[in-house]
């Protein structure tokens, strides 16, 4: 059974805005808050609300996160589309730790290289970065083909495609449409503890379903 559980304070933020399965351990914060600003931060100007299946998404670019919420360890899942063309055209995925819009992890997903026929730009389908320290560039550079790589087998650039994120003994471990096998494991580059969770779009992305389940 769900319930929602009245606003208390600020802090409390993600009872008031989230269903909470007592069951499951599940947050599911409530998307159709975002451009109202309601429990949520960040770029909140540039997202807008359209449906999947008759359930809220968010269209959006830039960085949003919920406010007052911590976040250690455990897993986020989520639907998420991009557009598989003109390349550099969407990066749409998570963030984690999040302290603010310039320090926060992030897994995303470059939907236009997923079935990209040059092996290199494959390999750069899903990434991870640790903002501000280690950002994509930096991590091709310095560490290349350790933080980013293919999805097997590629999902459509255009299409839906569910996403597994499990963060948990500063692993993270990245699981694309119920595959047993991870497409990324890293070990976190950030000393950060905790901090929230966001959602995080460079040009066109769209994100539904999103369910936080802490780790006990």
């Amino acid at each position: 059974m769900k319930i929602r559980i009245p606003s208390l304070s600020v802090t409390s933020f993600v009872l008031a805005y989230c269903t909470y399965s007592l069951s499951a351990q599940t947050l599911t914060p409530d998307l159709k808050a975002v451009p109202d600003g309601k429990g949520w931060k960040g770029n909140i100007g540039a997202t807008k609300i359209i449906e999947k299946d008759g359930a809220p998404a968010i269209e959006f670019t830039g960085l949003v996160w919920l406010d007052g919420f911590e976040f250690k360890s455990g897993t986020i899942e989520f639907d998420a589309k991009g557009k598989s063309a003109p390349p550099q055209s969407s990066f749409v995925g998570v963030a984690f730790r999040v302290g603010d819009a310039t320090n926060h992890d992030a897994v995303y997903f470059r939907p236009f290289n997923f079935r990209a026929t040059d092996p290199e730009r494959k390999s750069h389908s899903v990434q991870y970065h640790s903002a501000p320290q280690w950002p994509w560039d930096k991590l091709r550079k310095e560490k290349p083909g350790q933080f980013e790589k293919p999805i097997e087998p590629p999902p459509d650039g255009d299409a839906w495609f569910h996403a597994k994120v499990v963060v948990e003994k500063r692993h993270v471990k990245v699981f694309v449409n119920g595959a047993a096998e991870p497409s990324l494991v890293v070990n976190e580059l950030s000393d950060r503890p905790g901090g929230s969770v966001g959602l995080s779009c460079g040009g066109y992305g769209v994100i539904a379903n999103l369910k936080i389940m802490p780790s006990k």
